[in-house]
């Protein structure tokens, strides 16, 4: 019984003190902005990375040696791998 003497206490002690920090936590604005973070960490990665763009399809030799080179590929990986 002398145990629940401290317990209790200490347990309220505990509780408020949660409490004091949550509210402390919603005045300076921590919940305000949950996935800006997220999103920011992402569209910095898409600008560092450089852009690639493909040739335009409308160019017939540029489509044509594209095609040649993906078949020349394609051959070689089926008669290395039977």
């Amino acid at each position: 019984m002398s145990s629940l003497a401290w317990l209790i206490p200490i347990t309220l002690a505990m509780g408020v003190v949660g409490l004091l920090a949550f509210l402390w936590s919603t005045r300076t604005g921590q919940y305000d902005d949950l996935d800006g973070a997220a999103e920011r960490v992402l569209l910095a990665q898409r600008i560092d990375r450089p852009i690639v763009e493909p040739p335009p399809a409308s160019d017939p030799v540029t489509a044509r040696g594209a095609g040649a080179d993906r078949g020349a590929a394609d051959g070689a990986h089926r008669a290395s791998n039977p």
